[in-house]
């Protein structure tokens, strides 16, 4: 084969470093990380916004890599059906929309599946190719879905696998990436195996190149693929995307590090493995201020329900809910938080808001001060288990 003389890191061979424990520790925390996001309860508005959200990350990440100019509003603009473009930009939203499709469809088609193995194939591969190119501009010799024929140059530095090795490539890279190398050995390794997996598969992809384009993002779908089919949660499953647009030029740096080195594929490993644990973080701190957000809700109601039922408690617990949304708010601004707001409060005046607020205040549910207000939403924080906060007296260990 031309390509071991071309491209000898291509060893389909990966030594994964057992002794190294900080990137263990950091697989550990991402295992019980993706069980806390898949097994938390949300509210339906907030896990769909969580989904949505992370949607437009990934696909943007996806496609700002290779030059797409779209902004991440304006991707949240296509997903809610309202982006407008100028005829000269609609190819970016095309580009946006082939990307949508393959990862809604993956989705459903994830979840309606009833086989227990997922294996990845040269088809599946294809096929990702083929879609992502739909309907866009390409150069007479790309054919979208068909492996090329000619040698690719990726940004005047890389050059692709020997066009005539790209079938046979394609096909070892599959047998390998579903063979025994990437088995979890118990079922508690399985989100560590599978990440790894889905992180080789985007560097090989990305060395051998098989297609004459979108060769980046098929290897970025595939990287989905194999997260979210194998029970990663959905939001998660789009981070590594997001992390390597976030950092691209470091990106760039760690692909052209393995291949120098002869296909020591660790420190790109460690690179990713990081970025996805950052994402996660991320993630989970949304997920804890929208569940204490919750539990504030319910102790407001809580709190006003061991009273006795009338207009004035309703209006005063529907005002400190309002409140909960905004930080130091005016009191002179209160009135114009929200319709409903200034319904409660436009005939009854000043005095009957002042009023309520010195209830609310008695209450502890409010802060007031310099002629401003806000919801007392720290108060959930006495909830929380007791722990001691720096405990180490802020010093810093050495490990």
């Amino acid at each position: 084969m031309k390509y071991e003389d071309t491209h000898p890191w291509i060893q389909f061979s990966l030594n994964v470093d057992v002794n190294d424990f900080r990137l263990w520790l950091k697989l550990g925390e991402i295992t019980s990380k993706c069980e806390h996001l898949s097994g938390v309860p949300l509210r339906p508005e907030f896990a769909q916004r969580l989904n949505q959200v992370f949607l437009a990350k990934g696909v943007l990440a996806t496609t700002a890599i290779e030059g797409n100019t779209l902004s991440e509003e304006q991707v949240q603009e296509f997903l809610e059906g309202n982006l407008k473009l100028p005829p000269s930009q609609e190819y970016l939203k095309q580009e946006i929309e082939n990307i949508i499709t393959v990862c809604n469809s993956e989705v459903q088609a994830q979840i309606n599946s009833t086989e227990e193995k997922v294996q990845l194939c040269r088809g599946l591969i294809e096929s990702y190719n083929k879609r992502i190119l739909h309907e866009l501009e390409l150069e007479e010799d790309v054919v979208p879905g068909e492996l090329r024929r000619h040698s690719v140059v990726v940004g005047n530095v890389y050059r692709g696998a020997p066009a005539e090795d790209c079938d046979y490539l394609l096909e070892r890279l599959c047998e390998w990436l579903n063979g025994p190398d990437f088995m979890a050995p118990e079922d508690e390794l399985r989100v560590p195996f599978v990440l790894i997996k889905a992180i080789v598969a985007h560097i090989y992809l990305a060395w051998i190149h098989p297609f004459g384009d979108g060769n980046g993002r098929t290897a970025r779908l595939v990287e989905f693929h194999l997260l979210f089919s194998s029970g990663l949660p959905l939001p998660a499953a789009h981070l590594l995307s997001d992390h390597y647009n976030k950092t691209r030029t470091k990106y760039y740096r760690e692909l052209d590090r393995a291949s120098r080195t002869g296909g020591d594929l660790m420190p790109f490993i460690r690179y990713a493995v990081q970025g996805f644990l950052d994402g996660l973080r991320e993630q989970i701190g949304g997920v804890r201020e929208h569940q204490m957000a919750v539990a504030w809700e319910n102790y407001v109601h809580d709190t006003f329900r061991e009273k006795k039922t009338s207009p004035t408690q309703k209006r005063r617990r529907d005002l400190v809910l309002e409140l909960s949304y905004h930080d130091w708010v005016n009191v002179s601004d209160i009135e114009e938080l929200s319709g409903k707001i200034a319904k409660l409060y436009v005939a009854a005046g000043e005095r009957m808001l002042q009023r309520d607020l010195n209830a609310l205040s008695k209450m502890r549910l409010i802060e007031r001060k310099h002629g401003k207000v806000k919801a007392r939403k720290s108060v959930i924080q006495a909830f929380l288990p007791a722990r001691v906060r720096n405990g180490m007296n802020d010093q810093k260990t050495k490990a």
